[in-house]
């Protein structure tokens, strides 16, 4: 029988509105969902009746609470260090959106707490978990485009309107820890981890005060396989990698953000050939919550995220630093 882990939401942010909390509540042999939490209790009270569970009125009541045992947190990477140790301290499993930390010490910091507790700590990153890659890993398999040559991956989009929080430098806003966590990821997703970063650049827009556009070089230093990176907020909309290899090329159009509903399309080249291959719909939210619950039973899966969360923020912080050497 299946042991149901009872969860609760640290926050009524417009992704758990939209996405995860239903992705939760389609896992019921999984998942109870128990308590939503906002600082405004009339918007937790509003959450807890779209989604039939339970309020409160702040994060430490949801997070001092003996009912749950775990926590999805979609709040601002800016403040997830304070909640997250918190969380950590009280004995709660953690589902975290990207990115995880704002920098690489708190990152550490948050791991090592984890581990010391055998405590489950995922990044949000859930295109992993869209079945379109195990299929570009099976063409990877089967030598369709050769051996790799070069990886590249964009992530842009059009200005967010003013006063968005992703503009806002004090609680982690910026292309930086949004935008390019995703390429960042993708690189080691699909590549591997071996990858070291040769250059970066990233623009500060002045009037808003944080970056909002910017690009990475990283190269594997055995392979010589270089990975190119953009992301920004921007920017003409792109949601893509490809993978040039000896004798071909693969193009995920919609990697990061396709909809549940949403087909997406592969493209494999070779010599005088395009073939499109139309991915069934999947709902990679569903998916990186049955990895999450796999995760608190499974040590093996802790330890692969926590390598991963801090191989993640070290690239980025990487990027930064690099941009201002």
């Amino acid at each position: 029988m299946t042991n149901k882990v009872k969860i609760g939401v640290l926050g009524c942010a417009n992704i758990a509105k939209r996405s995860v909390i239903p992705a939760i509540l389609e896992l019921p042999h999984l998942f109870e969902l128990i308590y939503v939490a906002s600082r405004d209790i009339e918007k937790s009270k509003s959450f807890a009746e779209e989604f039939g569970c339970k309020y409160l009125g702040s994060y430490e009541e949801l997070i001092s609470s003996p009912d749950i045992q775990a926590l999805y947190v979609p709040l601002p990477t800016g403040i997830h260090y304070e909640w997250i140790i918190k969380a950590l301290d009280a004995g709660k499993h953690v589902y975290a959106e990207k990115s995880f930390a704002s920098n690489y010490n708190e990152a550490c910091e948050m791991v090592e707490l984890a581990k010391t507790k055998n405590l489950a700590i995922m990044e949000g990153f859930m295109f992993q978990y869209h079945r379109q890659h195990q299929k570009v890993f099976e063409l990877l398999r089967n030598n369709k485009i050769g051996e790799i040559r070069h990886f590249s991956a964009t992530f842009c989009f059009p200005p967010l309107e003013k006063g968005n929080f992703r503009y806002d430098e004090v609680i982690g806003g910026g292309a930086l820890l949004d935008a390019a966590g995703y390429t960042v990821r993708a690189c080691h997703f699909i590549m591997g981890n071996n990858f070291e970063l040769k250059a970066s650049s990233l623009y500060i827009d002045k009037s808003l005060g944080t970056n909002i556009y910017g690009s990475a070089y990283l190269v594997n230093p055995e392979t010589k396989i270089g990975a190119t990176l953009a992301f920004g907020f921007d920017n003409f909309y792109q949601s893509r990698y490809e993978i040039i290899g000896q004798k071909g090329k693969i193009t995920a159009e919609r990697a990061f953000t396709p909809r549940k509903d949403f087909s997406p399309k592969l493209i494999l080249e070779n010599e005088g050939t395009i073939e499109e291959i139309f991915i069934e719909p999947d709902n990679h939210f569903v998916n990186a919550f049955k990895e999450f619950y796999a995760e608190i039973f499974s040590d093996i899966k802790k330890e692969h995220h926590y390598h991963d969360i801090l191989l993640q923020s070290k690239t980025l912080e990487q990027i930064k630093t690099k941009e201002n050497q």
